[in-house]
């Protein structure tokens, strides 16, 4: 019987996941703007045969954020810059629909797809902080479900574009004189209820035919739209438990959307300390946490509860009272939830949240490691994950090198590329043209 194979990132990130990961002695202070130390992760994520090199972003200066994250690359850039030194890698951008365009993003990420060779992936959001706003001519945050009825219209308007050329549309013809195939090139004409875009784009139909589609929502309007639109889904899951609900929610999601289980794959984000031992492993994370200063636990903590604790008991529990956030729901109630089901104190709470926002930490030895993710993907509640290395470089090159070769040696991640572009090595469909099925 063959085994399952596991899907994994890597969720990029200058020092490191863990809120004090700049402090960590290996680290380099100036990651998020050094293109050498990115360049040199990425060689070696693709020589540890992962599926994807993964980047977040954000459209505002926050100062409640990771330290080290104030000041970073913006990601479509940057991912050009490694599309370079790489060859297999998918590059995934996170890029929002609530301040773009969808023809600038249809353009962009069917740029990147032609320079990396097929290798593009957007991560779709569609932005939760207010900070944002005031950057882009607004007062306020849209409302979360309008943001997300928003989101929906832009994917299909941004799939549209994407689909203005026939894969045979450009027929370069110097003896004829024909560029493109009469008949071949088509305008979109949209006009919905947030967008009005004419078409047709001016780049050629994307290697993949579509750039592979990552979105990060677990409240109810974001799985609604993962379900609909995304490739990839990125999670937050603490336990087995919730995670195996997640999953069943999503691919039943999915299948009532008329796609196929396999059409999504689910990939929670995990932060792994490995070493010889699981105490070691230990040791390392205790190193990190004790380099948190109560003053950034708490502004992180704020960041995602949308409530300033600074005045509260950090030894006591949190308020019963905290309002809905109209930014990351999901995020909000994964965190509040954690406390309430292990009475953490807010004290307790941010140092479990600072070292990987909200996501699942595991330690132990390689086999231990691997014990624990494969247990995951057997148990239905994941297809992979991202890795949130908590500290870089060091914290990432463990995992390269200790836990990708037991997973291996046990037949369930590759050891070589199935292919060459991020679809076939994520087992992924290749997706016509609408254009192409018409005339079938």
């Amino acid at each position: 019987m063959t085994k399952k194979q596991m899907k994994l990132g890597v969720f990029l990130m200058g020092t490191g996941h863990h809120i004090a990961s700049w402090r960590h002695p290996d680290a380099q202070a100036d990651a998020s703007e050094n293109v050498e130390f990115f360049k040199e992760v990425a060689v070696k994520a693709e020589q540890g045969k992962l599926d994807m090199l993964f980047l977040s972003d954000g459209l505002s200066f926050n100062e409640l954020s990771h330290p080290a994250e104030q000041v970073r690359f913006e990601p479509l850039t940057l991912l050009s810059v490694l599309s370079t030194v790489t060859k297999n890698i998918g590059l995934t951008a996170t890029a929002s629909t609530t301040y773009n365009e969808p023809f600038h993003i249809a353009r962009k990420f069917s740029s990147l797809d032609h320079l990396s060779g097929g290798r593009a992936a957007w991560n779709i959001v569609t932005s939760y902080y207010s900070a944002e706003a005031s950057n882009f001519n607004k007062d306020q945050l849209l409302d979360h479900s309008l943001r997300y009825d928003r989101a929906d219209e832009f994917v299909e308007v941004v799939k549209g574009l994407w689909d203005s050329y026939e894969d045979d549309a450009l027929a370069r013809n110097k003896q004829t004189g024909e560029y493109i195939t009469k008949g071949k090139l088509h305008t979109l004409n949209h006009k919905g209820e947030y967008y009005a875009v004419r078409g047709p784009l001016n780049s050629s139909r994307p290697p993949q035919g579509r750039p592979v589609l990552v979105q990060a929502g677990s409240s109810e309007a974001g799985t609604t739209l993962a379900a609909q639109q995304a490739d990839v889904i990125f999670t937050a899951q603490q336990t087995l438990e919730d995670a195996r609900q997640f999953y069943k929610i999503l691919k039943d999601k999915a299948v009532a959307a008329g796609r196929d289980r396999d059409d999504i794959k689910i990939m929670p984000g995990v932060s792994i300390y490995v070493a010889e031992t699981k105490e070691k492993a230990y040791a390392k994370y205790e190193e990190l946490q004790q380099l948190i200063t109560p003053e950034i636990g708490l502004d992180f903590l704020a960041d995602y509860l949308g409530v300033d604790l600074s005045k509260h008991d950090l030894d006591g529990l949190l308020p019963k009272d905290i309002p809905p956030t109209n930014g990351n729901r999901s995020r909000q109630k994964l965190i509040i939830e954690l406390a309430e089901r292990e009475n953490l104190t807010i004290r307790e709470l941010y140092l479990r949240i600072a070292g990987s926002r909200g996501h699942r930490i595991i330690f132990g030895s390689p086999s231990e490691i691997a014990d624990q993710l494969i247990e995951w993907v057997d148990q239905e509640a994941a297809d992979g994950f991202n890795l949130m290395p908590p500290y870089f470089p060091g914290g990432f090159t463990d995992f390269i090198d200790l836990v990708i070769p037991e997973l291996q040696k046990r037949g369930v991640f590759r050891k070589e590329y199935e292919g060459k572009t991020l679809r076939e090595n994520l087992g992924l469909k290749q997706v016509p043209s609408r254009y192409t099925l018409q005339n079938i």
